[in-house]
């Protein structure tokens, strides 16, 4: 009798439980759509700063600066100010130096649901993931798909490692191919023009393993060079000029880098899928996300692979999972749009190097790198650059410090010498924001129309 009443108020308890939760489902899904419960602050707070009118010519942010009364401000572009960014700063220098990729923000613009997120408190809060990786399976799977559906890298059977940024990246990469155990530290190369930062923080780390030698070419003949460890990073397409470079030393001794940061179809064609040893890429330069710090290499070989997750550990105990999460967000939303990211990215890039060269063809005062087409798999016909940068060369002879001509135009570069070339060369960023492109185009059309160079048919 007893086991029966038992029996009998657990099913009572079975039933109402289960008649609970379905009166809860039913109340949070209405009409055919979830209807939000705890996420619904944070979409109305998201969509709210979203909506704060920035003319145009700036952005509000969840994180933003605040005034009086905790109202956001816009954070405006450059040359642009006031409490709705409308106010042109007329005499404003054009900024033309950084690498921020912010000609990708109209695209999100028109693509807000599907790159959207809302995220848990508790969410991952581990430092790994199941209790074995610091890395994202699941990313490392999207990661593969969209280089598959671009055609730009082999990904079959090769390890992917992520990082904060490529610079992270790379800096493991060197780790990992330095020798183990060996009296000569390898000598670390990049053939000029170079990306600076290969330098700069090869030298920052410079350890017993590895040592920056500087321009690869003056290595080249040495007849020591056989016997010596060699670390070659190819930046292809390259940061400043946009070719796509090939590896000059070939040997047992060496290891080679393949930095592949702008080796997508709206910088530059896609020949055929890179397929080298260890190939490095940036969620920056294809997304425009730069301030999520997220790289990843591809690797043929897992002992280069353990050596450099060895490096991760004791560096930085991984990568961010925050990072990770919105990059699996994003390129997941890139592989929805199908081209889409692609398309929009090459037109506005390709439109800005035809402005610029029409710009620069004014006159005889300056020149452009060279921009041989080639056929890209990707778009399926022959097509040129459309470079992140320009390699801008001073040719009068009394130009020899070509940033200080641009200077004075107020119109601020990066000066030559910080890529191993000539002080006749700046490279000027052309991803930035729309307005810091019209104002750099501007500019340059005042200095070679009011300048006395000779002018063109």
């Amino acid at each position: 009798m007893m086991k029966s009443i038992v029996s009998s108020k657990y099913l009572a308890c079975l039933v109402g439980s289960i008649i609970l939760n379905l009166l809860f489902i039913i109340n949070i899904y209405v009409g055919g759509q979830w209807k939000l419960s705890w996420s619904l602050g944070a979409a109305i707070e998201a969509e709210t700063v979203a909506a704060i009118y920035c003319s145009g010519h700036g952005r509000a942010y969840l994180d933003g600066l605040v005034v009086v009364g905790n109202k956001l401000v816009c954070d405006c572009n450059t040359c642009f100010t006031g409490p709705d960014c409308s106010q042109f700063i007329p005499h404003c220098t054009a900024n033309a130096d950084g690498g921020d990729p912010l000609f990708l923000e109209p695209f999100w613009m028109q693509h807000l649901a599907s790159s959207a997120l809302v995220v848990a408190g508790w969410h991952q809060m581990s430092y790994t993931y199941g209790g074995k990786s610091f890395f994202s399976k699941e990313l490392a799977k999207v990661v593969r798909k969209v280089h598959a559906s671009v055609g730009n890298a082999v990904t079959q059977n090769r390890f992917i490692i992520f990082g904060a940024g490529s610079t992270q990246v790379l800096s493991a990469a060197v780790f990992a191919l330095s020798p183990e155990n060996t009296s000569s530290p390898a000598k670390v190369v990049t053939s000029v023009p170079y990306y600076p930062v290969d330098k700069q923080q090869t030298q920052y780390f410079s350890s017993q393993k590895f040592k920056y030698e500087g321009d690869a070419y003056r290595w080249n003949n040495r007849s020591d060079c056989s016997s010596t460890n060699m670390i070659e990073i190819v930046t292809s397409p390259n940061n400043p000029d946009g070719q796509l470079k090939k590896a000059i030393f070939h040997g047992p001794n060496v290891k080679t880098i393949y930095d592949h940061a702008y080796y997508w179809p709206h910088f530059t064609p896609i020949p055929a899928p890179s397929d080298e040893d260890v190939m490095v890429f940036t969620l920056s330069k294809l997304t425009g996300h730069a301030g999520t710090r997220l790289g990843w290499a591809v690797i043929k070989d897992e002992t280069v692979f353990n050596r450099m997750m060895i490096h991760m550990r004791m560096n930085s105990m991984g990568v961010s999972k925050d990072a990770q999460l919105r990059a699996f967000k994003l390129l997941n939303a890139v592989l929805e749009e199908g081209t889409g990211i692609f398309d929009f990215a090459y037109q506005t890039m390709k439109s800005r190097w035809e402005r610029l060269v029409q710009t620069v063809s004014l006159s005889n005062r300056f020149s452009l790198q060279e921009n041989n087409p080639q056929y890209c798999t990707f778009y399926n016909k022959v097509q040129q650059l459309s470079p992140a940068y320009a390699w801008l060369k001073c040719e009068r002879e009394e130009d020899k410090d070509c940033y200080a001509v641009l200077e004075a135009a107020n119109i601020i570069g990066r000066q030559g010498n910080l890529f191993g070339a000539e002080d006749g060369y700046v490279r000027l960023s052309l991803v930035r924001t729309q307005d810091d492109f019209d104002i750099l185009i501007e500019r340059l059309h005042k200095l070679i129309t009011e300048g006395d160079g000779d002018k063109t048919m």
